[in-house]
């Protein structure tokens, strides 16, 4: 049975629900262009309406056929991506996370101060902060999107388009030149590839 990779996606409810389910869905889409199978979807539980409110968007991707289609969370993530930072203040973002995992925080802070927060950071084999918020400027609000619905602003305009470069650099799960032709940003996401900071741990 083939490998399934799980991505976790922290976001927060309204103000980011949007910017957490275009990471998730372009990701998605770029590793389909490889050939991969893949899975995106929102964790409802976490009550995305509410402003503020942590939410979490998952992916999914195999070289085979994902079996295990009804489970709504991931359940061992082996990547964590924090879309606005003040989430890891007493959050056990890395949970289910096996040792050997990845973090990346969107972020303007060191790496350091960020690791400071981070509950069983122990587990992280690698660490990265991206600044897709000064890269961009720019976060998008869409209720389109909600439920199933199209997003009509468009795919990766606000700061998940340099989120999703940065994955692409630090996880090599998808391509680069297949985000290009997803995103709306595609400037932003170049930046996000090149302007991520990588700290390999233990």
């Amino acid at each position: 049975m083939a490998k399934v990779h799980e991505i976790t996606v922290w976001a927060r409810g309204v103000i980011m629900d949007k910017e957490g389910r275009d990471v998730i869905n372009i990701f998605a889409k770029a590793a389909q262009m490889d050939g991969k199978h893949a899975q995106a979807f929102d964790n409802y539980e976490d009550l995305p309406d509410r402003v503020l409110v942590t939410v979490r968007k998952y992916v999914r991707l195999s070289d085979e056929e994902i079996e295990h289609k009804y489970v709504y969370t991931n359940d061992q993530p082996e990547v964590v991506v924090i879309a606005e930072a003040t989430i890891v203040k007493g959050i056990d973002v890395l949970l289910g996370m096996k040792k050997g995992g990845t973090l990346i925080i969107n972020t303007n802070r060191s790496i350091d101060s960020m690791l400071k927060f981070i509950p069983n950071a122990d587990l992280l084999s690698t660490i990265a902060t991206v600044d897709a918020d000064g890269i961009t400027g720019v976060r998008t609000v869409d209720f389109s999107g909600s439920e199933g619905g199209v997003d009509e602003s468009g795919i990766g305009k606000g700061i998940a388009a340099p989120i999703v470069g940065a994955i692409a650099k630090v996880t090599g799960m998808i391509k680069k030149e297949h985000l290009a032709k997803i995103v709306s940003d595609v400037s932003g996401m170049e930046r996000g590839y090149k302007e991520v900071k990588i700290k390999k741990l233990g």
